[in-house]
Parts: structure tokens; C-alpha cells; sequence
């Protein structure tokens, strides 16, 4: 179960940088282009850390 939510959240993780890089490539400088440019790559990153984390330290027990 905890591989499956690792798996998940790593999933999340990488559409939100994605995502981010797209705001970031089309950005034009305002305001609120960059609040959502943080706000999508903040999260990006801290859900890509967590899930990774959590696939690595789960033992696989059958």
C-alpha cells in the first residue's frame, strides 16, 4: 500500500513540475504568472521528494 501511495505521489510530483515549467515557458512577467509558478513548483518538488522517499525506504515484503 505505502509503494502504491510513493508511486502516486511521485506521479504528482512530476505533473506538477510539468506543469510549472509550462507556466514558466509561457510566462510573461506578472504577478500572478509567478505566484503560480512557485505555488506548482513548490508542490511539485515536495511531493517528487516524499514519494521517492517512500518507495525507497519500504521494504518489499511479499
Amino acid at each position: 500500500m505505502k509503494r502504491i501511495f510513493g508511486g502516486l505521489l511521485t506521479v504528482l510530483g512530476i505533473g506538477g513540475l510539468i506543469f510549472a515549467a509550462t507556466i514558466f515557458a509561457g510566462t510573461s512577467g506578472g504577478e500572478s504568472d509567478m505566484k503560480s509558478l512557485i505555488i506548482y513548483g513548490v508542490l511539485g518538488v515536495v511531493f517528487f521528494i516524499s514519494g521517492i522517499g517512500l518507495v525507497k525506504t519500504t521494504k518489499d515484503e511479499s
